[in-house]
């Protein structure tokens, strides 16, 4: 499909969402309740640079206005642009559910899930204890697979395992970066029943794996070091690897995520509007590329 193939289907896409029901999350009470550059063409902008890799929204708007012109003629400045934009905040959240891939593959009987979670960073070191954005819902906290210490948020997945291919997302979560991975639990469980959990040395808890036995659930994590010792043994090494390389799909989803939307980086983010876009905005643009371009 060629670009401009794209930019129709999306923004018809996001015109059909919008008018079913995405206009009640950012309905307007004034006399500019229908203004000429639709709240749809801000959307579909932004998604559209996104899928363009474009991952600043200035470049979007430039790229926008300069090349993209006779698409969009009624487009505004950028600060107008971008106001727009964070106003339409509430709108991206239902946005990723509409745009959510479907499960295919029959019953979620007897499957592998797989589980973990990676940073959304707005600071990172000795910056973190200075950062300001959106303290409603980031915090500091510490990410043990990237030795990295940062202020922001936690992305959580649960994804099934398919043979060859990226796991399908099936529950995504956002946490601040504080809590313990295992906290996010709550809202997974009930996704969770006959079949087998895969997570990294985090979620290895007595507790947890009795709670997903009464599910009829199986956890497999890695092996962790007892304390005081020093390495494991080989077939504790042989376990933790053999688990490690079922795990390895939901690894190269996040790679996959923040190599196609540079959701990672959130450093140039000002606001908690601005924040929600540019996560649930960026989680949009990858869920319609699952579901449209497989």
């Amino acid at each position: 499909m060629n670009w401009e193939d794209q930019l129709i289907q999306l923004y018809c896409h996001v015109c059909d969402l919008y008018q079913r029901e995405l206009w009640t999350y950012c309905e307007r009470f004034s006399h500019n309740a229908h203004p000429d550059f639709t709240d749809e063409e801000v959307i579909t902008i932004y998604l559209f640079g996104i899928l363009e890799k474009r991952f600043e929204v200035a470049q979007i708007h430039k790229h926008t206005q300069d090349h993209l012109s006779r698409w969009f003629p009624k487009l505004p400045s950028y600060g107008g642009y971008i106001q727009r934009l964070n106003k339409l905040s509430a709108v991206f959240p239902p946005l990723l559910n509409a745009l959510a891939p479907v499960w295919t593959g029959g019953s979620k009987v007897g499957l592998a899930f797989l589980l973990d979670s990676m940073p959304i960073i707005l600071a990172r070191g000795s910056r973190r204890f200075q950062a300001k954005v959106a303290r409603e819902v980031a915090d500091c906290g510490y990410c043990a697979s990237k030795k990295l210490a940062y202020y922001g948020l936690k992305l959580h997945v649960l994804g099934i395992r398919q043979a060859g291919t990226l796991p399908h997302p099936d529950y995504l979560e956002l946490t601040s970066a504080r809590p313990h991975d295992l906290t996010v639990l709550d809202g997974i469980t009930p996704y969770l029943r006959h079949g087998e959990l895969y997570a990294d040395k985090a979620y290895a808890s007595e507790v947890l794996e009795t709670l997903l036995a009464y599910r009829e659930m199986l956890l497999l994590t890695p092996t962790k070091k007892a304390k005081g010792q020093e390495k494991l043994h080989m077939f504790e090494q042989l376990w933790s690897t053999a688990v490690s390389r079922v795990r390895q799909p939901i690894e190269s989803f996040f790679s996959w995520l923040e190599r196609t939307t540079g959701i990672q980086i959130a450093s140039t983010v000002r606001s908690l509007n601005g924040l929600l876009v540019h996560v649930y905005g960026r989680l949009s643009a990858a869920m319609y590329m699952l579901s449209f371009n497989s």
